[in-house]
C-alpha cells in the first residue's frame, strides 16, 4: 500500500489506480456521500478525466435517516453538476435495524443499493482512507477478530458483477483536508460523526488523539499492520482451500465430519471460517466457532446438532456439516393449489416445484386428470406405497432410510390428488399415480429459486 505522507494529488491517485489495475480502461463509479473524503476523491478523478478519457460517474445513496438528508442529496447533485459528472441519487429504506443495529443496517442497505449499479468491467470506488483503516483494525481487535478481521478493508475486491476499490487507503485524513482546502471544496459535515456514543467516533475523537500524542504516526503504523495481516490471510486461505478439497462432501457444499476430525484444531477453525465465508455467510463469533468444533469432535446423542446465530445456522447430520440460512418460513396449513403446466414457488423454502412432460416417468397425466393438484407439507402419519412394492411405508421411514436431513424433510413438498398422497417431492411417486412405460407423465423437479432466477 502506497503511503502518501506529505501530499495528496490527482497524479498520486492515478498511480494508485494504475497499480490496482482499474485505470484507465474501466468505468469508475464513485460512492459519493458529499463528505470530505468522497468529495476529494471525486474532485481528483474529475481532474484526471480529460487527460485519460476517464469514464466517471457518481452514486449518492439517500438513507433518509437525517432531517437534512434531502438537502445533502441536492448538494451532491450540485457538486456533480459543477464537475460535469453524472450523478445517480438513490433513496433507500433501512430495515433490520433491531437485528443488526442502525450503523450496520444502513451499511448493508447502502451496499445492496450500490451493487445494483456495478456491472462487468466497472469498479465502485469508495473513499475510505488510512485513518478509517486504522480505526477498523482497532475495532476488530477489540472485538476479538482473527487475521481476516485485522486485515480490515482490502484495497480491491470483487463486488457485484465488477469490483470495489479503495484508492485512498494510503492517504491520511489531514492530507485529504489539505487538498480540499487548497481546491476550495465545500463538503457536508454529518453531525452524527461527532456522536461519541458510536464506537468508531469514540476511537476517532478520544482514543486516537492520545495514541498519536504518545506514538506519532500511530494511524499509519496500525494501517500498515493491516497490510501484513492481509498477506497472512492470503496464505491461510490457500491452506483452507487445500483442506476444503480434502474435507468437502462430493457434489455438495457440506463438510465431512470424519475428514474434519483429522485436522489439527487451528486448521479446522481456519477451514470452517473459510467454508462459511465462501458461501456468503457472516463469520461466526469465537464462541459459535468453538461450538461448531465441539460438534465435530464429540458425537452428539442423536447425531444431530444445531448452532445458530442471526445470519446463519450450521447443522450436523450424521457425518456432514451443513450451513444454511436461518429459519425456514411457515408453510400454508391448507396447502397450495397447483397446475403442473406452470412452475410453483414454495413459500418459505427457497424452492420451486416444476413438472416436466416425460414419457413413462413421474405422475401419470391421465390419472392426475385435469383437477388442480394440492401441495402440502408434512403433518405426520403420511403413508405411501411405492411402485412394485406390496406394502405401504410410513413417510418418516422412507425419509430416514434415504438419509434426508431433518431440515430438508421440513421443506419437502407433498403432492396430493383428490386428497390422496401421490408424490413426495421429486423423490418418490406413490401407486396408483405412477406413470407406466407407455403413459405420458409429469416428472417432478425441485430447484432453488435463486438458481432458477440465475
Amino acid at each position: 500500500m502506497k503511503n502518501i505522507d506529505t501530499i495528496f494529488s490527482p497524479d498520486a491517485l492515478a498511480e494508485t489506480l494504475v497499480r490496482l489495475g482499474v485505470f484507465p480502461d474501466v468505468t469508475l463509479k464513485v460512492a459519493f456521500s458529499g463528505g470530505l473524503d468522497s468529495h476529494v476523491l471525486l474532485h481528483a478523478l474529475s481532474r484526471l478525466r480529460g487527460a485519460h478519457a476517464l469514464r466517471l460517474s457518481a452514486i449518492h445513496v439517500n438513507h433518509g435517516l437525517h432531517p437534512r438528508a434531502d438537502d445533502w442529496a441536492r448538494h451532491c447533485m450540485q457538486v456533480c453538476s459543477a464537475l460535469d459528472v453524472k450523478c445517480h441519487v438513490e433513496r433507500i429504506q433501512v430495515t433490520d435495524v433491531r437485528e443488526h443495529g442502525l450503523e450496520s443496517a444502513a451499511r448493508r442497505a447502502r451496499y445492496a443499493c450500490l451493487s445494483g449499479h456495478i456491472g462487468p468491467n466497472e469498479v465502485l470506488l469508495t473513499a475510505h482512507q488510512r485513518d478509517d483503516q486504522a480505526e477498523t483494525v482497532l475495532l476488530h481487535l477489540l472485538r476479538g477478530a482473527g487475521v481476516h478481521g485485522l486485515a480490515a478493508m482490502p484495497e480491491i475486491a470483487r463486488f457485484s458483477r465488477g469490483r470495489l476499490a479503495r484508492p485512498l487507503l494510503g492517504a491520511g485524513r489531514m492530507q485529504l483536508l489539505a487538498y480540499a482546502r487548497e481546491q476550495n471544496l465545500h463538503w457536508i459535515e454529518d453531525p452524527s460523526n461527532r456522536d461519541e456514543h458510536l464506537a468508531r467516533n469514540f476511537l476517532r475523537h478520544r482514543v486516537f488523539p492520545l495514541l498519536e500524542q504518545r506514538w506519532p504516526g500511530a494511524h499509519a503504523q496500525i494501517a500498515r499492520a493491516a497490510g501484513f495481516a492481509a498477506e497472512a490471510m492470503e496464505q491461510m486461505d490457500l491452506l483452507a482451500e487445500t483442506d476444503w478439497n480434502a474435507c468437502r462432501v462430493p457434489d455438495a457444499s457440506a463438510l465431512s465430519i470424519t475428514a474434519l476430525r483429522r485436522l489439527p484444531p487451528p486448521r479446522a477453525r481456519n477451514l470452517v471460517r473459510y467454508w462459511l465465508r465462501r458461501q456468503g455467510f457472516q463469520a461466526p463469533s469465537a464462541l459459535h466457532l468453538e461450538q461448531i468444533l465441539v460438534q465435530v469432535t464429540h458425537e452428539p446423542r442423536s447425531r444431530q446438532a444445531l448452532i445458530r446465530w442471526p445470519q446463519a445456522e450450521v447443522r450436523r447430520y450424521r457425518d456432514e456439516l451443513v450451513a444454511l440460512k436461518p429459519g425456514a418460513g411457515i408453510h400454508p396449513v391448507h396447502g397450495l393449489l397447483w397446475n403442473p403446466v406452470q412452475p410453483l414457488d414454495l413459500p418459505g423454502t427457497g424452492l420451486r416445484l416444476r413438472a416436466l412432460a416425460r414419457q413413462g416417468e413421474g405422475l401419470s397425466q391421465a390419472r392426475v386428470g385435469a383437477v388442480p393438484l394440492t401441495v402440502r407439507w408434512r403433518q405426520g402419519g403420511e403413508i405411501c406405497r411405492l411402485p412394485g412394492r406390496r406394502h405401504h411405508h410410513k413417510l418418516k421411514k422412507l425419509l430416514q432410510e434415504a438419509g434426508i436431513p431433518p431440515w430438508e424433510r421440513q421443506r419437502l413438498p407433498l403432492i396430493y390428488v383428490n386428497g390422496e398422497l401421490a408424490a413426495i417431492g421429486d423423490r418418490w411417486v406413490c401407486e396408483p399415480y405412477a406413470a407406466r412405460a407407455h403413459e405420458a407423465g409429469w416428472k417432478l423437479r425441485l430447484e432453488s429459486t435463486r438458481d432458477a432466477a440465475g
